[in-house]
């Protein structure tokens, strides 16, 4: 796959620790930048910890997507959408992961690792890294305007 040589944040809890190695190996044998926020090990430990500063890279610019990777996957979504600018989606197989690209422009991807097996990780990373948002799609461009208004209506200045 072409990559255009994206820059990825990837981070995972305990439960995700080894699919996260597995997919960081992936990228970076596909020749994505990686930038691996953690965790190091499968001690316990919060997925909120690893969710925020990935959350952060991509709405900062520092990355252009992130993957984060827990037990299912929610924890780390609903971490990760709490911070302004996030669109993360759970996706536990490929339909998912290029529809919520597709037409959500969704820029974090969430996993879960007692979902999906490492087999069948990288064909999701894949496609939710391959597709693009149907910009030229009036429908989604105006729901995602709905959304960020929505986003702006309950954010704090």
């Amino acid at each position: 796959m072409d990559n255009g040589r994206l820059a990825i944040a990837i981070g995972s809890d305990h439960a995700g620790f080894a699919l996260k190695e597995t997919v960081r190996a992936g990228l970076e044998a596909e020749g994505y930048v990686v930038e691996d926020f953690g965790t190091r090990s499968d001690e316990s430990c919060d997925y909120p910890d690893f969710a925020l500063p990935v959350a952060e890279a991509v709405t900062s610019g520092k990355a252009d997507r992130g993957i984060l990777i827990c037990g299912t996957g929610a924890g780390m979504a609903m971490t990760a959408n709490k911070v302004p600018g996030i669109r993360a989606a759970t996706c536990n197989e490929p339909y998912t992961a290029e529809y919520c690209r597709l037409h959500n422009d969704a820029n974090v991807l969430t996993i879960g690792a007692r979902v999906v097996s490492a087999d069948d990780v990288m064909v999701i990373v894949d496609k939710f890294l391959s597709t693009s948002f149907e910009v030229e799609n009036e429908r989604h461009v105006r729901r995602l305007g709905k959304l960020d208004a929505v986003e702006r209506k309950y954010t704090k200045a």
